[in-house]
């Protein structure tokens, strides 16, 4: 999808590999970058999106509009990081709803020291 315009706070689906073997499952992420390092760059830095019933992790946000973001489960928003090339990305699911952007950035503006 090198063609796709993603924007901070848009959920992709994206391929996550096992650490244990050579496969991977597909998996909702959130677009943190910008559109314009987004474009420049078709790359995009992303953060997990993992089911709500896993342990926790400290900055874990839960992610309470389940429909703006084209999830149909108990998802939250976890603190890990990385970036991905946009080639990789498998779709846009939706975005985060107002509500669950602004308590994403209370919760990170608490852990991260920038």
């Amino acid at each position: 999808m090198a063609s796709l315009v993603l924007a901070a706070f848009d959920v992709v689906i994206v391929p996550f590999p096992f650490t244990d073997r050579n496969a991977s499952k597909r998996r909702p992420a959130l677009v943190l970058s910008g559109a314009a390092f987004n474009q420049a760059a078709q790359h995009s830095v992303l953060a997990m999106i993992t089911s709500a019933d896993q342990s926790a992790w400290p900055g874990d946000c839960p992610i309470q509009n389940l429909a703006s973001a084209g999830l149909t489960t108990a998802c939250m928003v976890r603190l890990k990081l990385f970036t991905l090339d946009h080639r990789l990305i498998i779709r846009k699911a939706g975005g985060l709803a107002a509500t669950d952007q602004k308590q994403l950035r209370s919760a990170w503006n608490q852990l991260l020291a920038i």
